[in-house]
């Protein structure tokens, strides 16, 4: 599972992120990105997981990250509020 906690770590591999979202994730430290990515909650699991092969748009202000589950590999987000 570490394998993958790794592979989450550089948005620049997710050509899938919108300009406005990049800058978004881009001004967020990475610790706390880490963090955020790591904290997910998988409906199917039913327990938080690492997000994987996620994308991210802006939405309502929001930044939306959207991918996999790290576990079962089914279809997980996060929702990051504005400031």
């Amino acid at each position: 599972m570490h394998e993958l906690a790794e592979s989450t770590v550089g948005v620049e591999s997710f050509p899938s992120f919108t300009k406005p979202a990049r800058l978004r994730w881009e001004s967020i430290p990475a610790d706390i990105r880490q963090r955020l990515l790591s904290n997910v909650w998988c409906g199917h699991c039913r327990f938080e997981t690492t997000i994987t092969s996620f994308s991210g748009t802006i939405k309502g202000g929001d930044l939306l990250l959207v991918g996999k589950c790290a576990e079962c590999h089914g279809d997980v987000a996060r929702v990051i509020e504005g400031s």
